[in-house]
């Protein structure tokens, strides 16, 4: 029986939108849906979730929960990753809390910065023990990655190890219907290219019948600006820097410079930034959980429409042989961006069909987008030399070169606190929690 795996499956409500869109494919009719979790609740919640959708919408699948992981894993066709190591506790509470304590201020902290450098350093190994046990055991399987921080776990899967990789986020699809829909334009008809690095991609082109909107966007634009909205820095970069990105503003606050500020703190008031917006997302996750699982795991008649996740669709791509374009996390090989670098994971449309995933070629960006890409950049390759090399001086530079970090903090401080959460990490982290004295050259 060919079979889909999900990892991280005790994430219900993201596995009811995956596998759920899964069950909406003819062509999946007969495969089993494994299912993996350390925390063995969630994953007997999800399990009970996802077997009574199967059974309302009436579909010829097989639902099954693992508890060993390679048992999941064996066989597998397809793997969807959707873990969070450490958790919300201990871990992103440790990420938002002692950089504050040095004055560095943050609003999801998933990506790149101070948070994103250390969700990476204790998310590597375990994507790396995935891929051990898939070549044992489904070396032929695709590997979907929906984990942040997309770009450095993508890019590691496809640098160091042979698991045919691609790392998927819903900010492309959305963004231009998003930015539309802020601006009172009809988004119905329009062509767009869209082309950078995961959450940081840029709306390169938006037409429609041959016209180019960006002058009629940035001139809407400009006038929603005078007043307070949910997307000021996204504004503020395109007025600047000519174009759009795909991400959110609270994201964006703190992948530059310019927004995050403790010498002008009025920024946060004019750019509407919300501080610490992920803890708040995490707690009110938390209790609306407790609220809604009953409805959700134990509704006989559940039901489900199919989103816009991109997982479902690149699966049946591939299982029908007819294509699909989409946004998508790859290495940069072979310069699909030309003006950036080629260890980089860039997110550039790419095709799936029945040969599997086949990026296109998108070339130089504007070189203001791609010097801003660049730095993210930067921060995304130190880490993965820190996560593959295990030497502490590979995080200070990472810290180092992150743009918002670097505006705050001294060097000196910024080396104290990485040796601060190295050391409350503990055993989150133990290749790095040494007392060996390492010689940082900068």
């Amino acid at each position: 029986m060919p079979k889909i795996t999900f990892l991280g499956a005790g994430s219900t409500v993201f596995a009811k939108n995956v596998l759920g869109d899964c069950m909406f494919v003819p062509a999946l009719e007969g495969f089993e849906f494994a299912l993996f979790d350390i925390d063995e609740q969630r994953l007997r919640d999800s399990e009970r979730m996802l077997t009574n959708l199967k059974e309302s919408l009436n579909k010829n699948i097989e639902i099954k929960a693992y508890l060993n992981r390679k048992e999941a894993l064996r066989d597998a066709k397809y793997v969807i990753n959707a873990i969070q190591v450490g958790g919300y506790k201990p871990s992103t509470v440790l990420d938002f809390e002692i950089p504050k304590k040095y004055g560095l201020r943050q609003t999801i902290a998933d990506t790149i910065g101070i948070g994103g450098i250390f969700r990476n350093l204790r998310t590597i190994p375990v994507m790396l023990d995935f891929a051990r046990d898939m070549e044992e055991v489904c070396p032929d399987a695709l590997f979907l990655n929906y984990t942040n921080p997309m770009a450095v776990l993508t890019g590691v899967m496809n640098r160091f190890t042979p698991i045919k990789t691609v790392g998927l986020c819903h900010s492309v699809q959305v963004c231009t219907n998003h930015l539309f829909k802020a601006l009172g334009m009809d988004p119905e008809g329009i062509q767009e290219k869209i082309a950078g690095i995961n959450h940081m991609a840029w709306l390169l082109e938006v037409k429609r019948n041959g016209e180019d909107l960006y002058p009629e966007i940035k001139r809407r634009a400009r006038e929603v600006q005078k007043n307070k909205h949910n997307d000021m820095v996204r504004f503020e970069l395109m007025d600047k820097f000519g174009y759009y990105v795909t991400e959110s503003s609270e994201h964006n606050a703190e992948y530059h410079p310019y927004f995050i500020k403790s010498r002008y703190p009025e920024l946060v008031e004019k750019y509407n930034i919300p501080l610490d917006e992920y803890p708040r997302r995490c707690e009110k996750q938390i209790k609306d959980w407790e609220t809604m699982r009953e409805d959700l795991v134990n509704n006989k008649s559940l039901v489900h429409m199919r989103s816009k996740e991109y997982g479902s669709r690149i699966i049946e791509a591939i299982e029908t042989n007819i294509p699909f374009k989409f946004g998508g996390n790859v290495l940069n090989t072979g310069r699909l961006i030309s003006n950036l670098p080629e260890k980089a994971c860039v997110e550039v449309p790419c095709i799936a069909d029945r040969s599997g995933i086949t990026p296109t070629y998108v070339g130089d960006l504007p070189e203001q987008l791609a010097a801003l890409n660049r730095t993210n950049i930067n921060t995304q390759l130190l880490t993965i030399e820190a996560a593959v090399t295990h030497k502490k001086e590979y995080i200070y530079q990472a810290a180092l070169l992150d743009p918002h970090t670097a505006a705050e903090l001294s060097i000196d401080n910024i080396i104290s606190l990485c040796d601060d959460l190295i050391e409350v990490h503990g055993d989150w982290l133990p290749q790095f929690t040494s007392n060996e004295s390492v010689s940082l050259k900068i």
